[in-house]
């Protein structure tokens, strides 16, 4: 099978119909990691049918579970995005969001702008430094793909939220021990099972709110 119907059959698993153009797209953004990984090493994962599944798939498996208010016309932070996920598949599929790729690392950065440009994602904005420098107040929400422990990413990019904002963290299983760790502050709002067809593993998304 080809990747275009690994991807088309992802999707119908996970019941996300797509235009035929976002879904050409997605696999753009896929062809354009998998250049630059070659080079810059911006993931582990190379083989090309696995980065479907693992990056863009996972990537798109909190839309199954988010409800389409929470997206549109929203300002959202992906913080530790890395090679911008799961912040480029979510703004390819949600053009109606607005959403920020914070980063420190300068090679991923790059890749960021590029994609932005090759992919012409005018709601994506890519921002190079440090989350817990950046000004507060400035997003509806924060989402986090593997990016630190639950408390530490409350520490880090709470600061980041407008109320009612909200943080979102996607992990494997349900990580208990880390939110017995949360600052009093912050508690577990909601928490959703993700289903990532091809995936055999455990995946969340836990979503905090501030008290």
């Amino acid at each position: 099978m080809t990747l275009a119907g690994h991807l088309q059959r992802g999707l119908s698993e996970m019941q996300l119909d797509l235009q035929e153009e976002t879904r050409f797209r997605l696999l753009d953004y896929l062809a354009l990691l998998t250049k630059w990984n070659a080079t810059f090493n911006l993931t582990a994962i190379r083989d090309s049918e696995q980065m479907l599944i693992q990056h863009v798939l996972d990537s798109l498996s909190v839309l199954c579970v988010l409800k389409k208010s929470v997206l549109a016309g929203r300002r959202w932070a992906d913080v530790g995005s890395g090679a911008g996920l799961p912040g480029i598949p979510l703004a390819i599929v949600c053009p109606e969001l607005s959403m920020s790729l914070v980063e420190t690392v300068e090679k991923k950065t790059a890749f960021q702008r590029q994609a932005k440009i090759e992919l012409g994602l005018a709601n994506l904005e890519v921002v190079g430094g440090r989350v817990e420098q950046l000004p507060a107040g400035g997003f509806d929400a924060v989402i986090s793909r593997a990016f630190a422990s639950l408390a530490e990413f409350a520490s880090l990019a709470g600061h980041l939220v407008r109320q009612p904002g909200r943080l979102y963290a996607m992990k494997g299983r349900l990580p208990e021990k880390e939110i017995e760790q949360l600052p009093t502050s912050w508690h577990v709002a909601e928490s959703f099972p993700l289903r990532v067809p091809g995936l055999d593993a455990q995946r969340c998304l836990i979503v905090l709110e501030k008290e």
